[in-house]
C-alpha cells in the first residue's frame, strides 16, 4: 500500500498558515487517492529521541567499525526508529513556517536525527555523497510573515526554502514540489488572500500527486 507520511513543523495547528495549506493537499489527496494510507507526524507533540551523549557516541563507534556498549545501542534503536518511520513512507508532505529566517528548532532536530550515513546517504571518494531516499515526491507548504521573491534584497534572507530543499536534495528527494503563503504578518486581508490561493493550488495539486 502507497503511504504519505506527513509532517508538521509548526505547534499553532489551525492558526498555522502552513499547516491549513497542507491540511487542504492532504484532504484532498484522501479523497483522490483513496487506497493510500495517511500517516501524519506533528513534531511538537512527538517526543523525539535525543541526538547526543549515548546516540552521538554510538553513531561515531559504528562508523569507525567499533561495537557500540549497550546504553549506546539502545540509544541508536529510537534513532533508527524515527528514520524506519520516515523511509517506510512513499510520499511526502511538509508544513513549514519560517522562524528566524530558517526552521522551527522541531525541524531542525528531526533533520539532525535522519541525516545519517548508511541510512539516507552514502559516501565514496568516487562518487562523493550519494542520496538514498529517491524516487519519492515531495510537497512543502511554506509560510512566512514576510515577502521574499526571487531577486529582491530581502531574498538573500531565505534560508528556510534553501537550507530544507537543499538538505531533501542531499538524502535524494529531487521531486519537489512547493507551495508558499507570503506575507502573513504585514496585511491580514492580503495573508487571508495568500492563503486562499495556496489552498485552491493545494487542492488541485494533490489530485495528481
Amino acid at each position: 500500500m502507497t503511504k504519505l507520511l506527513y509532517v508538521q513543523a509548526s505547534p499553532r495547528g489551525e492558526r498555522s498558515f502552513s499547516v491549513s495549506v497542507a491540511d487542504a493537499f492532504v484532504s484532498s489527496y484522501r479523497e483522490s487517492h483513496p487506497g493510500h494510507e495517511i500517516e501524519t507526524l506533528n513534531l511538537f507533540e512527538t517526543a523525539l529521541p535525543e541526538f547526543d551523549g549515548y546516540a552521538l557516541e554510538a553513531k561515531y563507534a559504528i562508523l569507525h567499525g567499533q561495537s557500540p556498549t549497550d546504553d549506546q545501542r539502545a540509544a541508536w534503536k529510537a534513532i533508527e526508529a524515527v528514520i524506519d518511520q520516515f523511509k517506510s513512507a512513499d510520499k511526502y508532505v511538509f508544513a513549514v513556517p519560517m522562524w528566524n529566517f530558517h526552521l522551527p528548532y522541531r525541524l531542525k532536530h528531526y533533520i539532525d536525527i535522519l541525516v545519517q550515513p548508511t541510512y539516507t546517504f552514502s559516501y565514496s571518494p568516487d562518487r562523493g555523497y550519494t542520496g538514498l531516499v529517491t524516487g519519492r515526491p515531495v510537497l512543502v507548504s511554506y509560510a512566512r510573515g514576510g515577502s521574499y521573491p526571487p531577486g529582491s534584497e530581502s531574498e538573500g534572507y531565505d534560508f528556510q526554502t534553501k537550507y530544507f530543499e537543499a538538505i531533501l536534495g542531499f538524502i535524494g528527494l529531487s521531486d519537489i514540489r512547493r507551495l508558499v503563503v507570503e506575507p502573513t504578518l504585514m496585511d491580514p486581508e492580503a495573508a487571508a488572500r495568500a492563503k486562499q490561493t495556496a489552498v485552491a493550488r493545494a487542492k488541485e495539486m494533490a489530485k495528481t500527486f
